[in-house]
């Protein structure tokens, strides 16, 4: 019972940091028609921020400037590189194939800067850890969960109580139609991408952060595991992403806890099962248990 409770609250940490990776994809994708491939590199971006100037300017200075700086980054490739190709739904497919080129040049500078080290990120809660009954649970993962909880209440609200997230809403459902009705397209595009940016950044602090031995030049590829969670709720739902994050955290952390009596698929099957899990869902429902099913006219 103790390894299960282990398990639980392990994958649900995990889940809560994939949320906001997810919905990173999801917002993006609402905004723009955009899969961006470029997200792991922009969240290892932030953690490296973090990690070469906690030393200067504090652990909480440090993240704000690289959750401003990502943000930044990525909203201006949006505007500068992205946008110059369009709105519609051909240039959409090209400009996720451009994101693929971002994420090779910026993931291999990262990995030249970073090579083979292993970065600390200076956070607060080091390898502390909380006894809840039976179990042990680290610091850093009741903190990933408050924060991320927090977070994405916040960006819920934003979606439901701002003029910019009306617009964005107004864009996922008919761009076309919310272009004539005053939307300005390339502003909602900008934000969704800063957002994003932002939440990779954030993200990437708990990725790197104990039990994790710390970042390294391939912590942008965990990331990619959210992509999953988001097909898995159904790409344009925030919530989708909320629910499919959960899903697949507890998966993976189960399958890592229960490796030994899973041994018969194999010893890295933990890092399958996202994908195995968004497979078998999407074998019941291809549009992801929150995707709305389109109507087309012909």
């Amino acid at each position: 019972m103790t390894d299960l409770l282990d398990s639980l609250l392990g994958g649900l940490a995990l889940g809560a940091v994939y949320a906001l990776v997810a919905l990173g994809f999801v917002v993006i994708f609402k905004a723009s028609g955009v899969l961006n491939f470029a997200h792991g590199s922009l969240l290892l971006l932030g953690g490296y921020l973090v990690a070469v100037l906690h030393d200067d300017l504090g652990f909480a200075g440090a993240l704000a400037l690289a959750v401003i700086v990502t943000a930044a980054l990525a909203g201006a490739l949006d505007r500068f590189l992205l946008q110059r190709g369009g709105h519609d739904a051909h240039s959409a497919h090209v400009q996720t194939i451009v994101t693929i080129g971002v994420d090779i040049v910026l993931l291999t500078e990262l990995a030249r800067r970073i090579g083979g080290d292993l970065l600390t990120l200076g956070d607060p809660w080091g390898d502390a850890v909380t006894e809840l009954g039976p179990v042990t649970v680290a610091d850093s993962r009741l903190a990933a969960i408050v924060v991320s909880a927090v977070v994405i209440g916040g960006v819920f609200a934003l979606f439901r109580f701002t003029s910019w997230g009306l617009s964005l809403r107004a864009a996922a459902e008919d761009m076309e139609a919310a272009a004539l009705m005053g939307v300005r397209l390339g502003r909602v595009r900008a934000g969704a991408w800063c957002l994003a940016g932002a939440l990779a950044a954030l993200a990437a602090v708990f990725l790197a952060a104990f039990p994790a031995p710390g970042l390294e030049r391939t912590t942008g590829q965990i990331a990619l595991n959210a992509f999953p969670a988001a097909i898995l709720g159904g790409l344009a739902s925030p919530t989708g992403a909320l629910a499919g994050s959960l899903v697949i955290g507890l998966t993976e952390a189960l399958v890592v806890g229960y490796q030994s009596e899973l041994h018969v698929l194999g010893e890295g099957f933990g890092d399958v099962a996202p994908y195995a899990v968004m497979l078998l869902v999407l074998l019941v429902r291809p549009n992801g248990l929150f995707g709305a099913k389109g109507a087309a006219r012909v």
